[in-house]
């Protein structure tokens, strides 16, 4: 990385020129007039579907269950920060524990769903895994916080460099390229492909990459999505990483208008079938109110394809343990108004911050 472009960095990357990152490909997703129409819609849509009208529980978790875990477990925590154990280590990506997907806490996307243990409770994390800068998958507050109990921070390129702007020691961080690796703990870390884009402003023009993991344990392999739009580029990765015994792709969120760059329902098992996957927990969903979906149809339209479509499915309780090495079928947990076990009638405090 070297300065060019008046004061922003130039990266020695096939996916950078003229000042920005671009994907393969151009694509579809609003712009100009359209992107400014589009936030008016959000700002005086009706929010009778896109938030639950009741608040819904998950499954507490505490410190100590935590370290109780089995090998192999992995907990979803909201949108798409999934806490992972890992050889005997705890991962998270993209954590967002504060009460707004913003850059302030006043205004912006609340969550509606809170997270099942406080960020002051986890453990000592190996290593934080972020997809891109967009304010719902990097959190200045809840990173700047992770940075004393975490390893290290694995980031696109140009990622990292928030992180160091926030005061983050730059040996903590490695970025990286498309296609590049590192290892950590004995497990393989591969920023793999994306189609998205990024920006933490509304002018920004994609200053900094975007890409979904490839996470290899020795004896599981992981996907990671991240945000992303369809694109040829699963199949690649299946091709070179795969077959994954476990995906976490992104379904929720989208909208037709920028299909593009975040998938839609069908979308999102034919890139679990590309990149040979074994089971899919599908994720960014249930905490932010980002579309114009009710705020449950993503569940209800993975549940119905995945029965289609002959795919094995888990979607856990915000909470809710599942293991590599046992799938665990997808339950209706977010129907409130049916029966609920009694174990899980409580409604845990927001953590925000």
């Amino acid at each position: 990385m070297s300065a060019a472009y008046g004061d922003r960095p130039t990266f020695q990357s096939a996916r950078f020129r003229d000042g920005q990152f671009h994907n393969v490909a151009p694509p579809k997703q609003p712009g100009g007039w359209q992107l400014l129409k589009l936030w008016w819609q959000f700002m005086f849509k009706d929010t009778s579907r896109t938030v639950p009208p009741e608040a819904l529980s998950v499954t507490p978790l505490s410190p100590d269950q935590l370290q109780q875990a089995s090998e192999g477990s992995i907990w979803r925590l909201g949108h798409s920060t999934v806490l992972m154990k890992l050889n005997g280590r705890f991962w998270i990506t993209d954590p967002v524990f504060s009460e707004r997907a913003s850059p302030v806490q006043w205004a912006g996307p609340k969550r509606f769903i809170p997270t099942p243990i406080s960020l002051e409770a986890l453990p000592p994390l190996a290593g934080v895994v972020l997809s891109h800068d967009h304010f719902d998958h990097l959190d200045r507050d809840t990173v700047v916080k992770l940075a004393a109990k975490t390893t290290m921070f694995l980031t696109p390129l140009g990622v990292g460099d928030h992180l160091i702007q926030w005061g983050i020691p730059a040996n903590k961080i490695q970025q990286l390229d498309w296609w590049q690796t590192v290892e950590l703990e004995g497990l393989q870390f591969t920023a793999t492909p994306a189609e998205h884009f990024s920006g933490r402003s509304f002018f920004a023009k994609n200053p900094t990459l975007w890409a979904s993991w490839a996470i290899y344990t020795g004896t599981h392999r992981i996907f990671f999505s991240g945000d992303t739009g369809y694109f040829d580029g699963f199949a690649e990765i299946g091709r070179r990483h795969g077959p994954f015994d476990l995906t976490l792709l992104e379904a929720g969120a989208y909208d037709k208008q920028w299909e593009g760059v975040h998938m839609l329902p069908e979308q999102v098992v034919q890139a679990h079938r590309d990149l040979r996957g074994d089971w899919l927990l599908p994720i960014h969903n249930a905490t932010f109110d980002l579309a114009f979906h009710s705020w449950d149809e993503p569940m209800e339209k993975m549940l119905a394809l995945s029965a289609q479509h002959g795919i094995r499915l888990t979607m856990p309780r915000i909470g809710e343990a599942v293991r590599l090495d046992h799938y665990q079928a997808a339950q209706a947990w977010w129907r409130f108004r049916q029966s609920r076990p009694a174990s899980m009638s409580i409604t845990a405090t927001t953590h925000a911050m």
